[in-house]
């Protein structure tokens, strides 16, 4: 029986392997322990996961020396805007290698960028459908954008040169429109982009009264950091956010998913900027529209009221003429009506006269004397009860013809006597 040493067991698989996968492959898997050292030689992992889990399935060592690396890494990050770190998809094209004494490992030739542009965009669809399904994608956009959004909230590193762009296009917008800014400091490039998002905007919403929108803000960075702006919590967060979020991450090729979640996205903070400052310069047109119209309208009217002055006072005289003539004539006939009024009162008058003066007359004592009664006096007043009279009053008695005077007494013996 032949006995192998492990050194030539191991030279023997390296042959074998040589001979039978002398080939290049093409190669599907995900980045795993992505990691380089100061030689500029990429060590990392390929893993393949079960479809329905996270169960490992392959995995095989890989390398990508330093000459390959350093063309390899910016071409793939330049054209998908990802970073090469793990948990990643890509498509490599790799050579079979074994070594006797560091064992199996796949050495990556070339990278097709567009297999990690389609696995990110299909993340991307996952996302956005996931934000649909939820009822949640369109929520942001369909906030009203304030009228002056002055007031605004920004997420972004405080040493960004983007921060310090959007800053000075607002001070020193050509209109001098005032905005009061705060920065909510948080990371914009690396693994802790989504926390740190996460954390301002939390912050904000605890001050959400104090804001009118909400702008997240990047630039100066890689494009190859912006995966942290693709990620389901994020999205949702913006998209549910009570202000009006407005990005601009400074990423011109594709939209990112918080970009197509957030109310309104520009290319650049400068960008982001100029949106604020029209904003309030469309507020202002309009203003100045309404004033226009608000001169327009009351000289327009002032000119109706005037030429409706003018017609008054144009129509004046002859009203006065007209109304003059009708009172003239109005007292005319109210003259004609009195003097012929005047006679016919003064006779009837005249008839009520003669009626009371006859019925004063009927009603005289001397009437009443000359048909035979007499009227008894005493004191000057005509005795109406004899009970009333006393022994030796002196009584007054009046007839038609004369008057005689007489004493009252009770006993008629002592009259008689």
């Amino acid at each position: 029986m032949q006995t192998y040493s492990l050194y030539e067991l191991n030279l023997l698989v390296r042959e074998t392997l040589a001979q039978s996968l002398s080939h290049e492959y093409w190669v599907q898997a995900e980045l795993s322990d992505v990691r380089s050292n100061s030689s500029g030689h990429c060590y990392l992992e390929f893993v393949q996961k079960s479809p329905n889990g996270n169960s490992l399935l392959a995995k095989a060592r890989g390398t990508v020396w330093a000459s390959t690396f350093a063309l390899l890494k910016p071409y793939f990050e330049q054209t998908t805007g990802q970073a090469f770190v793990s948990g990643i998809k890509v498509l490599v094209k790799v050579a079979v290698c074994f070594h006797e004494l560091y064992g199996y490992s796949l050495s990556v030739l070339d990278i097709d960028p567009t297999y990690t542009l389609g696995d990110m965009a299909r993340r991307r669809r996952e996302i956005l459908q996931q934000l649909e399904k939820e009822g949640v994608l369109l929520l942001n956009k369909e906030l009203p954008m304030p009228l002056l959004p002055q007031r605004v909230a920004v997420i972004s590193s405080a040493t960004a040169a983007g921060y310090g762009d959007f800053c000075h296009q607002l001070t020193h917008n050509p209109h001098g429109y005032y905005f009061h800014t705060e920065l909510f400091p948080a990371l914009m490039q690396g693994n802790g982009v989504e926390d740190a998002l996460l954390k301002a905007l939390d912050a904000i919403l605890c001050r959400q009264s104090d804001f009118d929108v909400v702008v997240i803000i990047r630039g100066g960075g890689a494009t190859s950091d912006l995966s942290g702006f693709d990620t389901y919590l994020l999205a949702a967060a913006c998209a549910q956010f009570p202000l009006p979020v407005i990005t601009g991450i400074g990423h011109e090729r594709d939209d990112t998913v918080i970009d197509s979640v957030a109310h309104t996205r520009v290319k650049t903070p400068t960008a982001a900027a100029e949106y604020l400052i029209d904003c309030l310069q469309t507020a202002a047109d309009a203003l100045n529209q309404l004033t226009e119209r608000l001169h327009a309208g009351t000289f327009a009217l002032l000119t109706g009221e005037r030429r409706r002055l003018d017609a008054f006072r144009n129509r004046i005289p002859a009203t006065v003429l007209r109304r003059l003539s009708r009172e003239k004539t109005s007292l005319l006939l109210m003259r004609q009506q009195l003097v012929r009024a005047v006679p016919l009162f003064c006779t009837r008058q005249r008839h009520r006269l003669d009626l009371l003066q006859q019925r004063v007359a009927d009603a005289s004592p001397q009437k009443l004397l000359a048909r035979g009664y007499s009227i008894t006096l005493h004191n000057g007043k005509a005795v109406k009860d004899a009970a009333l009279l006393s022994d030796g009053d002196r009584l007054e008695t009046r007839f038609a013809q004369g008057e005689v005077v007489s004493v009252v007494c009770s006993d008629a013996n002592d009259c008689c006597s």
